[in-house]
């Protein structure tokens, strides 16, 4: 995972989705990091090759498109299920800081393509993961989080 990351994890985190050569390509992070901060970002892409392209579709305005092309009420909701369900990861009796926001820490808008798509590709209901995914040519691997068809989503 280190590699992938290009650091140490700072929690303990989950592979939620492999490739089909069984590198992984989703991870899942707690709520709280292993210090204790919030960690609003509960899918990662660590793909080595969704990855990237996925960057160069952000570094050609993809973020400011998505959020053109996609309605904001869809988005807003997308970020509230998706709130909840890192939420539903903090214990009931915790006084401390919280993690806020929706998809990738979002409180509003789109904020990262990786997030979105992370999630989309293990089964989130994700309006900006399918408009990554539409234009990275992919569908959702069969079965949500089993594992992905080929290097691009592809049988």
């Amino acid at each position: 995972m280190t590699a992938l990351l290009g650091r140490e994890p700072a929690a303990e985190v989950t592979v939620v989705l492999r490739r089909a050569d069984g590198e992984p390509s989703v991870i899942a992070n707690p709520a709280f990091l292993r210090d204790g901060t919030p960690m609003p970002t509960r899918y990662w892409l660590v793909d080595r090759e969704l990855r990237p392209a996925v960057s160069r579709l952000e570094a050609g305005g993809g973020v400011r498109d998505a959020e053109r092309a996609v309605d904001p009420a869809v988005l807003e909701a997308a970020h509230a299920r998706y709130a909840a369900l890192r939420d539903a990861l903090v214990p009931p009796d915790h006084a401390g800081p919280r993690p806020s926001g929706g998809v990738g820490g979002a409180r509003a808008g789109v904020k990262c393509l990786h997030a979105h798509l992370a999630w989309w590709l293990v089964g989130g209901d994700d309006p900006v993961g399918d408009w990554v995914a539409a234009r990275l040519g992919l569908r959702r691997p069969e079965g949500g989080c089993a594992s992905m068809g080929g290097p691009r989503g592809r049988p």
